[in-house]
């Protein structure tokens, strides 16, 4: 298999059985060293990625060499065979299943997909250094988080540190989540019986749209034998089950970061690399012709603003995309430097927006950030175009409604 650069592969002593499976599977060139030369070895080869034996002593080495691999440009996965305590955030684990290893190649297949996904961006982005993101994926990322019972609420909390979840207490629940959410994980905690658990991930590994997901299960009843190439399984204390399960996720929102991005530079900047909304030039230029377009044809058209608390911009961020997502097609929007999402709906009366308004933040309602259970649902307001309006007077009638519901 053709891959940017050669694979290393580190380990205490000899080559370890996984090489074996990665050149059955046709990566090549791979290239076995030893933990005194890895630095070196990955300075010098350019690998297009590194693979750690970790089931021995963990090597004091491994936090210098993760710190190493995670300033590489483009995107340099790593991941952890066998580990046995925390990982660093860009360290992804792999846990053989009974010494085999035919799942690896899936995992760093995966893998790989996204580095050559950030060269891609690399290149674009040439000419626009300035729309390059430093944002950390994982703070931008939203898990799915199901199960019941007394470990629950700590794993909640746990990953709640890292990141934005949506839980759900069922199966139906989180099937729903699913439908109408861009997540960047599944944690499946306890609660559920086998048969249950096990025919929920045949579904996702039957469904495209999830099946390269990273799903983690914390229960080792199940064996990992399903067409999930980011599928782990990952037992302990609430805080380990996060710490690594974290990688996985953090690779998965910096892929969707990397789509965004493309996707705005396909529409010629038009477009929020963070939302997937319009830019402030963009909406503002559209809103006007929609505005004498809907005023030519004597059609309706209402605007909503999604207020969310400043303090909090991940909030933001999350309804932004939830937004995009989810709002109809003939619909677009913006982000707002005060914490807001306006929304314009096209050929909607006040009574239609109020009703989509409402769907959408209903949807935003399940989703919390941090420890403190920070909710992202907004303050709504809705406001409808009248026949003398122009884009102006329309917005200064919509922050007039805050101004009098706020005094």
């Amino acid at each position: 298999m053709s891959q940017q650069g050669p694979i290393i592969v580190v380990s205490t002593a000899g080559r370890p059985p996984f090489a074996a499976a990665l050149e059955d599977a046709k990566f090549f060139p791979i290239i076995d060293t030893a933990w005194h030369d890895a630095a070196r070895a990955v300075a010098r080869l350019q690998p297009g990625a590194v693979l750690v034996e970790m089931s021995g002593a963990v090597e004091p080495a491994f936090a210098a060499l993760a710190e190493q691999v995670a300033a590489r440009q483009p995107y340099l996965p790593l991941i952890a065979v066998d580990p046995t305590t925390m990982l660093p955030e860009n360290a992804m684990p792999f846990s053989s299943s009974g010494g085999r290893f035919d799942r690896l190649a899936a995992r760093l297949s995966a893998a790989l997909r996204v580095r050559s996904l950030h060269a891609t961006v690399m290149r674009r982005l040439e000419d626009q250094p300035g729309a390059r993101s430093d944002t950390n994926p994982l703070r931008d990322a939203t898990v799915l988080l199901i199960g019941r019972g007394a470990a629950y609420p700590a794993l909640s909390v746990s990953l709640g540190e890292r990141m934005g979840i949506v839980g759900a207490l069922s199966i139906e629940a989180a099937a729903k989540h699913l439908n109408v959410r861009d997540l960047n994980g599944i944690v499946l905690g306890e609660g559920f019986s086998p048969r249950v658990m096990d025919a929920f991930l045949t579904v996702l590994a039957e469904d495209a749209r999830f099946r390269n997901l990273p799903v983690v299960v914390t229960s080792d009843e199940l064996a990992p034998d399903y067409g999930l190439p980011n599928l782990e399984i990952i037992s302990g204390s609430p805080s380990h089950i996060a710490a690594n399960a974290s990688p996985l996720i953090r690779q998965h929102a910096f892929e969707i970061q990397l789509s965004r991005t493309l996707r705005s530079i396909d529409a010629g900047g038009l477009l929020d690399p963070g939302t997937g909304l319009l830019t402030p030039a963009a909406f503002d230029r559209d809103f006007a012709t929609a505005i004498y377009q809907t005023q030519s044809r004597g059609c309706g058209l209402s605007v909503a603003r999604f207020a969310f608390d400043p303090d909090h911009p991940r909030a933001q961020l999350d309804g932004g995309r939830i937004l995009s997502r989810l709002m109809r097609r003939m619909d677009f929007g913006v982000v707002r430097d005060d914490g807001s999402v306006v929304v314009v709906f096209a050929d909607a009366d006040l009574r239609t927006a109020h009703m989509i308004a409402r769907r959408l933040s209903s949807v935003m309602r399940h989703t919390s950030h941090g420890q403190g259970d920070l909710r992202t649902e907004p303050v709504v307001t809705v406001a409808s175009m009248q026949p003398s309006d122009s884009a102006k007077s329309l917005l200064a009638r919509l922050y007039e409604q805050i101004r009098r519901a706020a005094s």
